[in-house]
């Protein structure tokens, strides 16, 4: 899972909506790089409410030039 600020704060995120650090945003960018480049695409994508599972699956998908991926 990314990082959110909270992680570093060391304080438990649990289910409030945190966003995404800018780690975890270039965490979510390179784990889409390397689904990319193992040859990965998907037909549906699924998350949760919260920002944070949102905002990585989007950046995840953007590398992946899937953004337009219906969910």
């Amino acid at each position: 899972m990314a990082k959110v600020q909270w992680n570093k704060e060391n304080r438990f995120t649990g289910w409030y909506d945190v966003d995404l650090s800018e780690k975890g945003v270039s965490e979510a960018k390179a784990a889409g790089k390397l689904l990319k480049e193992e040859g990965y695409s998907f037909d549906f994508a699924y998350t949760s409410v919260l920002k944070r599972a949102i905002h990585t699956l989007w950046n995840v998908l953007d590398e992946l030039d899937q953004a337009w991926l219906p969910g």
